[in-house]
């Protein structure tokens, strides 16, 4: 078994920001030369989450509305109590969703459906540098 390991550096806007990283993550699957495995891809970070979207306008909205509706921002937050810095919620958001995702590839190619990109989605209140550890898996 063979391991890769890459990172990819992803410049957000803000809260809500989604990145569609699909096709990093898949060049660097066709790079390593591996056939068959999977691809973990990881955030470093507390307040950014990986998962899987339809990437249009539509479900643009849509996530971030309903992460609203489940942590709302106008709530009182412990985190904020104690560091004062108004992203209580972006903490809590990005642990309900979660900073990883494993995709299994065959033969080079993700096994993603026709509509489903994996994204990064920014849940902090600010602009941030992301970091993205890659490890691809298998032989």
């Amino acid at each position: 078994m063979t391991v890769i390991t890459k990172n990819i550096q992803i410049k957000s806007k803000s809260e809500n920001d989604i990145i569609d990283i699909t096709h990093q993550v898949s060049k660097i699957v066709k790079e390593s030369k591996i056939e068959n495995g999977a691809v973990i891809v990881f955030v470093v970070g507390s307040t950014a989450a990986i998962t899987t979207i339809e990437y249009e306008p539509g479900l643009q909205n849509d996530f971030p509305d309903m992460l609203s509706r489940l942590v709302p921002k106008d709530i009182e937050y412990a985190h904020d109590n104690t560091w004062h810095d108004g992203n209580g919620h972006s903490h809590v958001r990005a642990s309900l969703i979660g900073p990883s995702l494993a995709i299994p590839f065959i033969e080079g190619h993700l096994t993603l459906g026709t509509w489903q990109q994996i994204v990064l989605i920014e849940m902090d209140t600010r602009s941030r540098e992301r970091k993205i550890i890659l490890q691809v898996i298998g032989e």
